[in-house]
């Protein structure tokens, strides 16, 4: 932890951060323990050594061959991860620092924010393998890039490094590879500055935002968190603090 900041970094160097079952387990553990402890106020996700995450560990997907009625639940021990941080109530940003590919795509495009290095790399190659994309991919890129761009990267095979990945909105900023992590730690810290409580619900309220085709739901969704803000201390005292008469 950094100042109220989880970092969980995937640690698989010799196959490049691919994800395994054992893997997604420790992952799944981190995630829980910065949700559960209230010191924490975002997550920060990146990968050790050149590579963000080369994917699933290939084994798995050998796994998910086979006939023996195991095949969804290989899968699905892959997925499992995804899901998880997906559904975190704090504030997550990966910082992209290498090859993100495949399922080690997916780990990122469930984060609310990305970064991404210059030499970041990110690429679908499901179709290159035969295999039909999974845990969610086409939904996680289509709403970040839009249907052309998705089309590009799932069905065309196109690969983009940091700074495209920028144009195409898939990351919100890209960076020299040595200011990656000292930017995602200053993103991250500025989520800290609100109260976790509101922080949460402010997360919420964007990912609820999608599903209102009007105005007046929106305002509907939001008055009540708002009004429950404004009765907590934390709101109380900041106020008192900004409206207190100027000692100059």
């Amino acid at each position: 932890m950094r100042d109220r900041i989880a970092v969980i970094t995937l640690t698989n160097e010799r196959r490049r951060n691919s994800l395994t079952v054992a893997m997604v387990d420790q992952f799944i553990a981190a995630v829980d323990a910065a949700e559960a402890n209230d010191g924490i106020g975002a997550i920060v996700i990146t990968g050790a050594g050149e590579a963000f995450c080369a994917g699933a560990d290939l084994r798995h997907l050998v796994g998910a061959a086979s006939a023996d009625g195991r095949a969804e639940e290989s899968l699905r021990s892959i997925y499992a991860a995804f899901q998880r941080l997906h559904a975190c109530a704090l504030p997550t940003i990966a910082a992209v620092n290498g090859p993100a590919v495949g399922a080690g795509m997916n780990l990122a495009l469930v984060c609310d924010v990305l970064l991404a290095a210059e030499e970041a790399l990110f690429a679908t190659r499901f179709l290159e393998l035969g295999l039909h994309p999974g845990g969610g991919h086409t939904w996680l890129l289509s709403r970040l890039v839009g249907p052309q761009a998705a089309n590009a990267l799932v069905l065309l095979g196109e690969d983009v490094d940091g700074e495209r990945a920028r144009e195409l909105g898939l990351v919100f900023e890209c960076v020299p590879g040595d200011q990656l992590m000292p930017r995602a730690l200053e993103l991250a810290a500025k989520a800290c500055v609100a109260p976790r409580g509101v922080a949460e619900r402010a997360k919420a309220s964007i990912r609820e935002a999608a599903a209102f085709t009007d105005y007046g739901p929106a305002i509907e969704n939001e008055i009540t968190k708002q009004l429950w803000s404004a009765q907590q201390d934390e709101f109380q005292s900041r106020i008192a603090a900004r409206m207190a008469p100027s000692k100059r």
